[in-house]
């Protein structure tokens, strides 16, 4: 069967925790917008990627100036984002209309190579999702009423994106009424009672949510262009 390819990118962020006037997908990161580096990623993996768009109506502006900075603009559908993650998803879920590869990725992911991109895409061929993670490296402790507790950090692993899915998995798992327990993707399929399929991801995917990261992702994105 042939799979389209939809990369659904959620850019709801606010940007308060970067004391910043700008969302901090539209903030600079090496003279273009953090968003402009994760469409372009998207749009180079693969030639016939369709990318959607899901944002809060009111940066609709921001990002119709950002798709003009391309050169070869990508095939872009701008969607209204919804109160909560789950519910911006499932918006964006709205434009698969056929047999598709979905990859949903956090918009201020801005460095997630096209080398992970196209492995997630193999892997959701292969088992019907891809969620990229990545090892601990710090010791963790839980904590409880009771007090804390070392656990083995082993048992553990750090969640990326793009978590990647068939549409015939991902499409009926968000028909389901939202539940707060649904974290991320992965959680709302595994409800429907589907395994989800783990992959390397990579150190260099981070999420950029505070000031330190975008000094980190400006670095990192030197290294990668030399």
């Amino acid at each position: 069967m042939e799979y389209k390819k939809v990369a659904i990118i959620v850019a709801g962020g606010s940007g308060t925790r970067m004391q910043s006037a700008v969302p901090k997908q539209f903030l600079e990161l090496n003279g273009k917008p953090v968003l402009y580096h994760t469409i372009a990623a998207f749009a180079a993996a693969f030639p016939d990627m369709e990318i959607v768009l899901v944002l809060p109506e009111a940066h609709f502006t921001f990002a119709n100036a950002l798709s003009q900075q391309f050169t070869n603009p990508p095939a872009l559908t701008l969607v209204k984002g919804g109160e909560t993650r789950f519910h911006s998803v499932k918006n964006g879920l709205q434009q698969v209309k056929a047999p598709a590869v979905v990859f949903i990725h956090d918009g201020v992911r801005p460095l997630v190579s096209t080398a992970l991109i196209r492995s997630c895409y193999e892997a959701a061929l292969a088992h019907g999702s891809a969620i990229p993670v990545i090892d601990m490296k710090d010791s963790i402790r839980e904590v409880s009423v009771a007090g804390n507790v070392a656990v083995n950090r082993e048992r553990f692993r750090i969640i990326q994106t793009p978590q990647t899915f068939l549409s015939d998995l991902i499409l009926p798992a968000f028909e389901l009424p939202y539940d707060p327990l649904f974290t991320d993707e992965a959680t709302v399929v595994e409800r429907l009672g589907h395994a989800v399929h783990l992959l390397a991801g990579e150190e260099a995917n981070i999420k950029i949510t505070k000031p330190l990261d975008l000094t980190i992702a400006a670095a990192l994105l030197k290294e990668q262009q030399r």
